[in-house]
């Protein structure tokens, strides 16, 4: 009897000490420990719905998330044809007088349109927000208040800007369920650059400038949006997850530390992606055109009702595009869908066949064969990269949906870039930015640990017509270690060279 009794105790304290750990682990998500000043919410990126949230109306400093919608204005400027990617922005003596962090460049001197969407989404850089700005609307006081106006078109309500950059400002608010919008909006309105804030290292001259965001390529799915901190609104962070065919955004604003708010990020990632919708996309944010406040509208709808997007654009008379507008040519799409058909055929018969990278085929003339089965008369594909190097358009991990998925990031033509020094590995190529960035994540969720001290490294190369993305880690401290990577991702499926610039 008394062996039964010890025996159900200690059964006992298991139950009770794993209910404890379970409550702990919920407490990370529900109220972390700066919980007075900390806000969050997790949005259905496909619906709007509301999955989680937590002061999620309170207004609070956003720091450099205003950088989120300075590259709304500055994509929308693309967008319009008012600025490319190769227009050069002037940086005055205003925008050089930022505080850090900044990119440095003087008085005088100039970045392009890319090199400033770059700079804004991995250094954060607060000298070419203000430069963007005085670019679009000739002042950076004119620009704010065209970003406020912009965030009540997207049902941003309780959001006003002051500045450009989110440098400290009394009157520059927002809240949680605001920069949640935001994010949605970056990702429906501009399919064609969205992938910059997947970027993982920015090289400008000399200076190699890592993203701010730690929990790229450390959270499966993740691809951007932005951090922020300043003393007076602690540490914010907005992020994107698609995974298993869901799609969330997530914002953590008021961190006590980096570490609270990325574990907090980490936590509600974790517990509500699950609860994602699995349906087709729709647009949860319409591009507002004309605007009529309504008083008194969803903010203050019963908590017990989920509040979404889509209920809180209502009283904004906006038409909504019943598709997403095309991004490519006539002639560019039925490249893409000879692309797409013989990605599907190379990646399925080498999955079928345990080849890597589907070697042994020849994709050039399943691309012909295609072609003629079809009746496209389309230029001939180019010709195969010489020997030791790798260019494929498609891997074995690229998949036609991936590739579909990314054509809309066809790119102009791009300047000369810096190229990375050092040991480096090429896994690929993609016609896309956004392709290649895509397909060196898929690498690194296969081998985490050996890619975990390396950067994502893409290079534009010419090949005929077509302008491919090399997709490469950059970094390896040896030829040792970038053989060793290389033997890993080859076990992973995945086509593999060495090499040392």
């Amino acid at each position: 009897m008394r062996t039964e009794t010890a025996c159900f105790s200690r059964l006992h304290a298991r139950v009770l000490f794993a209910v404890l750990a379970a409550i702990i682990a919920c407490a990370i998500v529900e109220t972390p420990a700066n919980a007075a000043s900390y806000a969050g919410i997790v949005m259905d990126a496909k619906t709007g719905k509301i999955l989680y949230s937590h002061r999620e109306d309170a207004r609070q400093a956003p720091a450099s998330l205003t950088k989120m919608m300075t590259l709304y204005m500055l994509f929308e400027a693309m967008e319009s044809g008012r600025v490319s990617k190769k227009t050069r922005i002037s940086i005055s003596r205003h925008a050089a007088g930022m505080p850090p962090s900044k990119l440095g460049v003087k008085a005088g001197g100039s970045v392009t349109v890319e090199q400033a969407i770059l700079a804004l989404v991995t250094k954060s850089a607060n000298d070419v927000a203000s430069a963007v700005g005085e670019h679009i609307a000739g002042s950076e006081s004119k620009f704010s208040q065209s970003m406020t106006a912009k965030a009540r078109s997207l049902g941003m309500k309780s959001t006003t800007f002051k500045n450009a950059s989110g440098l400290p400002n009394s009157g520059q608010l927002t809240t949680a369920h605001d920069m949640a919008v935001l994010g949605i909006a970056l990702r429906e309105h501009f399919p064609r650059y969205y992938g910059y804030f997947s970027t993982r290292v920015f090289t400008y001259g000399k200076k190699r400038m890592g993203n701010h965001n730690r929990l790229l390529g450390r959270v499966k799915g993740m691809d951007g949006i932005k951090t922020g901190y300043t003393k007076a609104s602690g540490f914010n962070l907005v992020s994107s997850v698609e995974r298993d065919g869901g799609s969330i955004v997530a914002v953590v604003l008021g961190g006590k530390s980096g570490k609270a708010r990325n574990d907090q990020m980490a936590a509600l990632v974790k517990r509500y992606m699950p609860k994602a919708s699995h349906g087709g996309d729709s647009l949860v944010v319409a591009k507002a055109k004309t605007r009529k406040i309504v008083e008194n509208d969803v903010v203050t709808a019963s908590a017990s009702k989920p509040r979404t997007a889509k209920s809180m654009l209502a009283a904004f008379m906006a038409p909504v595009p019943s598709k997403r507008p095309a991004m490519l040519e006539p002639q560019a799409e039925e490249t893409a869908s000879l692309r797409v058909a013989t990605a599907h055929i190379v990646s399925s018969a080498s999955q079928e066949g345990g080849s890597e990278n589907g070697a042994g085929f020849d994709i050039a003339a399943i691309e012909q064969k295609l072609r003629q089965m079809s009746g496209h008369k389309l230029p001939v594909p180019s010709p195969a990269p010489a020997s030791g190097q790798i260019d494929p358009i498609v891997t074995a991990e690229t998949s036609s949906q991936d590739i579909a998925g990314e054509l809309a990031y066809m790119p102009e033509q791009a300047e000369p870039e810096t190229k990375a020094s050092g040991w480096q590995i090429q896994i690929g190529a993609a016609p896309s930015l956004g392709a290649a960035t895509k397909l060196l994540e898929n690498a690194r969720a296969k081998a985490p640990a050996m890619l975990e001290q390396v950067a994502n490294h893409t290079e534009t190369v010419a090949k005929g017509n077509t302008m491919l993305y090399r997709a490469r880690f950059a970094g390896f401290a040896s030829k040792d270690d970038a053989w060793a990577a290389c033997g890993q991702l080859k076990k992973k499926k995945f086509a593999c060279i060495a090499l040392s610039n």
